[in-house]
């Protein structure tokens, strides 16, 4: 049963959000019983082969929205807005969000950042009924600003800005805010302060709840692992050595056996030849 806003708020569990991004993934998402679905731009890394999340559209998050709500039909959907749906307004951003909502069925959207121009968006979507998940420490989508992939919030500066945009998110009416990649005790004071939850990746345990990509988890990559995800399983491997195992048989002749062939009867047969 998908559960609502106020009750992933008041959940006495950690909550646990995984990203999907096509129907297999959902489905086994969704199996396993996770709290939240994210359909991240993460896709664009780990599903389009691009080297950063910049170059996802709109047109590709309701795509991959759209399956991922088909294969998760109760769990609690949110999706990303990429970038510049949102860093042109808030008549762009509220039309991308409805969008988003109306063609994918998601419960949400999620933004990066929490400066002044991002606060207003934030603030005019969830007063006209589109929920946000709010999103501070790294943000992939302005990562270049940022000095590239790496830990945020480790001096004084930059952890205040973390903090106040966090508390500036749930001012402007995030329902959750993502802390990325940044000092773990400096999430957990962020949580303290917060009275919405947080949701760590790269964040430490004192997060309300955790979030990692589905590919990390899984191993789907061989020989990528990153320090802010554990992996689960070795998919990666699990896969390539089940197509050489099919590669070897097919060149041996060896498959398809004669249970996986199809017969007919001699006459049909004869009447050919």
């Amino acid at each position: 049963m998908k559960r609502s806003i106020p009750e992933l708020q008041q959940s006495a569990q950690a909550l646990v959000m995984v990203t999907a991004y096509d129907y297999p993934g959902a489905r086994h998402a969704e199996a396993a019983g996770v709290d939240l679905i994210l359909v991240g731009d993460s896709l664009g890394n780990v599903v389009l082969g691009y080297d950063s999340t910049a170059p996802v559209t709109l047109a590709d998050m309701i795509h991959h929205g759209r399956a991922v709500r088909r294969g998760a039909k109760d769990t609690f959907l949110v999706v990303d807005l990429p970038f510049g749906t949102y860093h042109t307004g808030t008549h762009d951003a509220m039309r991308a969000a409805v969008r988003v909502i109306q063609e994918t069925g998601a419960d949400a959207v999620k933004m990066e950042g929490a400066s002044p121009e991002i606060l207003e968006v934030v603030g005019t979507l969830t007063r006209n009924g589109v929920p946000v998940m709010g999103h501070v420490g790294l943000t992939p989508q302005t990562a270049t600003a940022q000095g590239g992939l790496k830990v945020q919030g480790k001096d004084d500066e930059g952890a205040r800005r973390i903090l106040d945009g966090a508390l500036a998110l749930e001012q402007a009416g995030a329902f959750a805010v993502v802390l990325e990649t940044v000092p773990a005790r400096l999430a957990r004071l962020v949580s303290e302060r917060l009275g919405v939850p947080t949701i760590g990746i790269g964040a430490g345990v004192h997060c309300d709840g955790q979030v990692l990509v589905t590919h990390d988890l899984l191993g789907v990559y061989e020989g990528e692992e990153k320090k802010i995800a554990k992996r689960y399983a070795e998919v990666g491997r699990t896969s390539r050595e089940a197509i050489e195992a099919y590669a070897r048989e097919v060149r041996a002749r060896e498959f398809p056996r004669k249970d996986n062939s199809f017969v007919m009867k001699d006459e049909v047969l004869d009447k050919l030849y």
